[in-house]
């Protein structure tokens, strides 16, 4: 199996783990390459020095790969994204901090995980992306995103005028301080924190959330994720700021943000006994309650 491992910096704590987890990969028949920049701190910062069969610093550079694993935490996942794009690799996470949604497996499953892979228990599954087009391709080439696309206001104490429309159908002007648009996988995101629904990751489904809205009666609302989504922006400033997951451009007054479903999907690993009902529950203390149990 040819294996590219990514991942960020991460704090001593997570040493031990990282160790036992290359021990644990060279004790297969496995072809290990590695993102250049975090081999490079994990020889210069925690003194951990993995056999590596070859490194990788650009999509161009994964060649023949049957799994790519991304350690530290969804932010480390989502940048992962930016690499594997359409390529089918499956994407496993494995989660160096404190939450990891999306990065599921604990340190404690480091062991067990690698034995399923190795011995083909597990599925795969896809997740959705939405894609982002504008009349200036604000975003290049990297104008997806796993999670969302949120806008913001820039520079100023004022709110924004969000128009959203979808396919061409006026919904609402949001006058608020953004909006995000979010995937059902990102639903557990950004969106969740602004008091947006979860929503389970095959329902394919986008949400609509305001970020502070001015008008107590506005709402997030969920929307097939086969529909086109329109915003056109305005206020007292002239620039803006989109995201999508953790890249972010200034976009002028007047630009449209046109969203729909990405013409790809990416391939997750899906492990004996971690699945989206039991994440809610360990990761989102969902019904955390003694008389569930």
């Amino acid at each position: 199996m040819r294996i590219a491992i990514f991942g960020k910096q991460f704090s001593d704590v997570f040493r031990n783990s990282c160790s036992n987890l290359f021990r644990k990969l060279h004790q297969h028949d496995t072809e290990i390459i590695i993102y250049k920049p975090f081999y490079e701190f994990l020889v210069g910062n925690i003194d951990v020095k993995p056999k590596a069969d070859g490194f990788f610093e650009r999509k161009e550079d994964l060649k023949d790969i049957d799994l790519f694993l991304s350690i530290g935490g969804d932010g480390t996942i989502l940048e992962a994204v930016t690499f594997v794009r359409d390529s089918s690799i499956p994407i496993v996470g494995i989660n160096s901090g404190r939450l990891g949604f999306l990065a599921d497996i604990s340190k404690e499953e480091i062991d067990s995980a690698i034995d399923h892979i190795f011995k083909g228990n597990y599925k795969t599954s896809t997740l959705d992306l939405l894609q982002l087009h504008t009349e200036n391709n604000l975003f290049g080439d990297m104008n997806f995103a796993l999670n969302e696309l949120a806008v913001h206001r820039r520079d100023s104490a004022s709110m924004i005028t969000i128009h959203a429309y979808l396919n061409g159908e006026f919904l609402n002007s949001y006058w608020a301080d953004g909006l995000i648009v979010a995937t059902a996988v990102g639903s557990t995101a950004y969106s969740l924190s602004v008091g947006g629904p979860i929503i389970h990751p095959k329902s394919q489904s986008l949400v609509i959330t305001p970020i502070a809205p001015h008008n107590l009666t506005v709402r997030p609302i969920v929307v097939p994720n086969d529909m086109n989504i329109t915003l056109k922006v305005e206020g007292r400033a002239d620039k803006y700021l989109a995201t999508l997951d953790s890249r972010s451009q200034i976009f002028d007054d007047g630009l449209e943000l046109n969203i729909k479903k990405a013409d790809f999907k990416i391939k997750v690993i899906d492990l004996p006994g971690i699945n989206f009902n039991s994440t809610l529950r360990n990761k989102l203390m969902w019904g955390a309650d003694k008389r569930n149990y």
